[in-house]
């Protein structure tokens, strides 16, 4: 039970106590390492004495006294003042007090860490690994990057920090506008890490609400940004159509399959609402169109009403021409299939880059099933087992199996 019970912490308020953390200390390492010395320590304690009451607050003045101790030895070490004293009371402290321990400031933590000292390839990967907790290989696949590359941006950044002495302060509005790219980025990989597991039971599955309710914040604060009300519009619309993406029997159902009928109206019309706000206003960009993809899915009501093909291979012409990468050009390839052909496709999809695409199992599974729909079966086998390998989800398992199943039938 006290197992469970830290895990059960760990998932909910761990990425906001490193977070927090590396807010007091100014020091990303030492709130990673305390924070894992705190699990450590909660590991021995837990079984022993039992689950505390509050386990957040648990862990976070353990990790807290972890802290004091390295840097009293660190100071030791350096010659430098042998017992330094705690920081003097920041913003962040107020986030952490004994009132309300660990709240859910993830969106201005967030703001905090795509600081423009940090190179802009690195910022939401910072972000995604302090505050929103993901692993380092998580973070890799999501910006389909060799590991030991994305692992020495994050040294980097990092070193970037603690040598430039960034303050860990919440910015004011003026310097909202540099990290925005990097804060929706972060929002958007977040959100994808739970929408990846369609029965929602992965440890990121939190993630889908709390972005949600990030994005409403977001287009609060900034109401005259495009991007920012298309990003609101995208994850709503995705969020709506939670409720169809499963079968009786718990497979992944994909979203052409997916019956309209039990998709969420009210959150389609909220997604609606900030698309048009969003296309009302000038700077429109990639995010624009991606909602508008969405859109166009979710003005189907029924399996009765042709899928939208055409109106989505457009609208990713469209978007090519303003964010041409691998994703968009995947994507807009089982489009292409359903307009074109599947040999025009599958023609797209094999000029991709597949080493860049190797751990990105969509990618294995759009190739598999072109594969399969061209004749090529044991291309398509080989193609489906390779999606199998990456370890997808229980529900996207399941499907990958009864596509693996009737090829081989």
């Amino acid at each position: 039970m006290s197992v469970l019970a830290l895990d059960q912490v760990f998932r909910g308020a761990g990425a906001k106590i490193t977070a927090a953390l590396a807010a007091r200390y100014r020091d990303l390492d030492i709130a990673e390492e305390c924070f894992a010395e705190a699990c450590a320590r909660a590991a021995q304690v837990w079984p022993k004495n039992g689950v505390p009451g509050d386990g957040a607050a648990w862990l976070y003045r353990t990790a807290d006294r972890c802290a004091l101790d390295a840097l009293r030895r660190r100071a030791t070490r350096e010659r430098l003042a042998p017992n330094p004293q705690p920081p003097q009371p920041t913003v962040e402290d107020a986030m952490v007090d004994d009132g309300n321990l660990i709240p859910d400031e993830r969106l201005r933590l967030i703001f905090v860490c795509c600081h423009p000292a940090v190179a802009p390839d690195a910022r939401a990967a910072l972000t995604l690994r302090l505050v929103c907790g993901l692993s380092v290989s998580e973070i890799a696949r999501a910006f389909l990057l060799p590991e030991p590359t994305l692992a020495q941006r994050l040294v980097r950044a990092k070193r970037k920090i603690s040598d430039a002495g960034v303050p860990f302060e919440i910015p004011g509005p003026d310097a909202w506008p540099e990290r925005l790219d990097a804060v929706m980025s972060t929002v958007e990989i977040a959100y994808s890490k739970a929408h990846e597991d369609a029965a929602g039971a992965g440890p990121h599955a939190d993630f889908s609400t709390d972005m949600l309710a990030l994005t409403r914040v977001l287009a609060d604060l900034l109401p005259q940004e495009p991007e920012v009300l298309a990003l609101a519009a995208v994850l709503h619309f995705a969020e709506a159509r939670r409720p169809a993406r499963l079968d009786e029997h718990g497979a992944m159902v994909p979203l052409s399959e997916q019956d309209p009928m039990l998709w969420n109206r009210q959150l389609i019309e909220e997604g609606k609402y900030y698309l048009r706000r969003a296309a009302r206003l000038e700077g429109q960009g990639a995010r624009i169109l991606q909602a508008a993809i969405h859109a166009a899915w979710c003005e189907r009501e029924s399996l009765s009403v042709a899928a939208p093909w055409k109106a989505v291979l457009y609208l990713y012409d469209a978007l090519m021409d303003i964010r041409d990468d691998s994703i968009v050009r995947l994507n807009r390839a089982v489009a292409l299939a359903e307009v074109a052909g599947v040999r025009a496709a599958l023609i797209e999809v094999e000029e991709l880059d597949k080493d860049a695409m190797a751990s990105f199992l969509p990618y294995h599974a759009v190739r598999a099933d072109l594969l399969r729909r061209a004749g090529d079966v044991e291309a398509a086998r080989e193609a489906y087992d390779a999606a199998l390998a990456l370890g997808p989800a229980s529900a996207e398992r399941l499907w990958l199996e009864r596509q693996v199943a009737a090829v081989r039938h």
